[in-house]
């Protein structure tokens, strides 16, 4: 596989729609491509998938760690090339300038090339000194930038001045750009909104490439056996009834390979169906998503008595964010609109327009995760934590239940996540 890692300067300089243009120009070249994003993020692998068909799956140094990262590249060794898309700005990180967590910090540790977008509206020569000094701060991490795109470009003259430029200061070269009228992407809280809400726009009137430039912007990965020592068919006999549709939609492809990998059996039902969890189920794993885009469909699903019922029986059950939003009394929304919920659970989630936290998250005994949700839990009553984590939200431990905000990544403490599926 040639690999590559598409940054951008900073969010928002249009880097996700170069990554899908991108996807489709190898698509229509019929060329097979691997997408991954760097991050914890659910929205734009969902996007890379509407484009490859296949999923995307998620990489990083702080929440899956490089050699889980390594491990899911080697998988996809089968495809000629394979695209990481970045997340935030290239130095963009936990803190200081491309340390843990950041897109160069991903690139560093997996040797990969970096293809820089810059968003050049308005801009000529200023581009030289933004891409010198990117390209010096990411030597000093050990990283290459071999070509940089161009985004919301005026016209070809436009791109022809920036081509130039670059050439005349001996920095990387011009290996596509998109033109400033292109189509964008929707958006909403959290993100994008998701492709089979939206629409997919084509970007092949818009976005010109030299192929030459492009592809020799990625490099080899190398063939390598690696060792993660995991362990398998830790859930072995169970059967976890999963929670998936359009309000319960957040789910690491990851994830559910893992319990899979575990030998786990899963059943998959839909709340907006009015699907209800299974008899045989031994656990329920209730991902997070969208609930209070949903809010008054899912008060009247008959799936919320059987989430209560599980729960009360004392099943293991594991609830994500808005997973976690279900098992209350309400869900508020922003403008005083309440809907009833399970009513497992004393407090009530009432939305807001801003957001109410955000970061990666280490639970003490070792599971991994990520917080990011603009809702809070209110409640008068104190409740047992589910968690002990140094900061961020620990959640609430009832019966069998761990419901908090955060969605944890599995892989990460294999031997602790599984007691969170097991009687």
């Amino acid at each position: 596989m040639k690999l590559a890692l598409l940054a951008g300067t900073q969010s928002g300089c249009g880097k996700t729609s170069v990554m899908l243009a991108l996807l489709q120009y190898f698509r229509h070249q019929k060329q097979a491509i691997a997408a991954f994003k760097s991050g914890p993020d659910f929205l734009d692998p969902l996007w890379h998938q509407a484009v490859t068909g296949r999923p995307s799956y998620n990489l990083d140094t702080q929440m899956i760690g490089i050699d889980l990262s390594r491990q899911i590249i080697q998988r996809h060794q089968s495809f000629e090339w394979g695209l990481i898309e970045g997340v935030m700005g290239l130095f963009d990180g936990r803190a200081g300038v491309g340390e843990a967590g950041s897109s160069i910090d991903l690139a560093a540790q997996l040797d990969s090339p970096v293809i820089l977008v810059v968003d050049a509206k308005g801009m000529s020569g200023s581009l030289v000194p933004l891409v010198h000094g990117f390209c010096h701060y990411a030597e000093k991490k050990s990283v290459t930038i071999q070509g940089i795109i161009a985004n919301r470009v005026g016209s070809a003259h436009h791109a022809s001045l920036l081509e130039d430029l670059l050439v005349m200061h001996e920095l990387p070269p011009l290996i596509a750009w998109m033109k400033k009228d292109a189509p964008a992407l929707s958006e909403r809280h959290l993100g994008l909104k998701r492709p089979n809400e939206s629409f997919l726009p084509d970007f092949s009137d818009y976005f010109q490439v030299d192929d030459s430039a492009l592809k020799n912007a990625f490099s080899s990965w190398p063939q390598q056996q690696i060792e993660t020592h995991l362990p398998t068919g830790l859930l072995s006999g169970q059967t976890i009834a999963v929670a998936k549709d359009d309000a319960c939609c957040f789910l690491y492809p990851a994830n559910l390979d893992w319990l899979v990998e575990q030998s786990a059996r899963l059943e998959f039902f839909s709340l907006l169906a009015g699907e209800t969890v299974s008899d045989n189920a031994d656990a329920l794993w209730l991902p997070g998503g969208y609930p209070e885009l949903y809010a008054q469909q899912l008060s009247q699903s008959p799936g919320l008595q059987s989430i209560k019922d599980f729960i009360l029986a004392d099943k293991p059950v594991l609830a994500e964010c808005g997973g976690a939003m279900l098992l209350g009394r309400q869900l508020i929304h922003s403008n005083g609109c309440a809907w009833p919920m399970a009513g497992v659970l004393p407090f009530n989630s009432r939305m807001q327009n801003k957001l109410a936290s955000l970061g990666y998250r280490q639970e003490q005994s070792g599971p991994r995760g990520h917080e990011f949700h603009h809702s809070l839990r209110e409640s008068d009553q104190a409740f047992e934590p589910a968690f002990e984590l140094p900061r961020g939200d620990n959640g609430i431990r009832y019966k069998n239940l761990r419901a908090s905000y955060i969605h944890w990544y599995f892989a990460s403490s294999p031997e602790i996540i599984a007691t969170w599926f097991k009687q």
